[in-house]
């Protein structure tokens, strides 16, 4: 990632956080959509996981200048989610559903630059947690 997709990024997350609770509903509505068979797998509150969701994500955007504290947090991470019946395949359709949710929250400011660098952003984090389970 450049310094500058990743100043982007942090700039764009800051008008994600006052409607966090929204971009998670919005999240988990288009993951279930994408992929139905994937929502046996959330069996808690889906408004606490949201909650989960969102503060990952904090960290992750907060973390892109900082890689080497992130990967470890992505590692545990993905160790855990295995258990919880997460497939590789599926980091596609979580990513698929991010760029979906940002394209909603955002609208004509999710310019394609801001879409490359979301993607690139996730790219990264989600072949860290895909390469901590092989």
């Amino acid at each position: 990632m450049t310094p500058h997709q990743i100043t982007i990024i942090q700039q764009s997350w800051e008008n994600v956080l006052p409607i966090k609770a929204q971009a998670a509903e919005i999240f988990y509505n288009r993951l279930f959509e994408l992929d139905p068979s994937l929502k046996p797998m959330f069996t808690g509150d889906i408004k606490q996981q949201g909650d989960k969701l969102m503060l990952t994500l904090s960290v992750a955007v907060n973390s892109l200048t900082r890689l080497e504290t992130l990967i470890p947090i992505l590692e545990d991470m993905a160790r855990r989610h295995v258990d919880y019946g997460v497939q590789d395949k599926h980091y596609a359709t979580v990513g698929q559903a991010l760029i979906d949710t940002l394209a909603t929250a955002f609208g004509d400011a999710f310019t394609d630059e801001l879409k490359s660098a979301w993607t690139e952003m996730y790219q990264v984090v989600a072949n860290t947690m895909i390469n901590a389970t092989q």
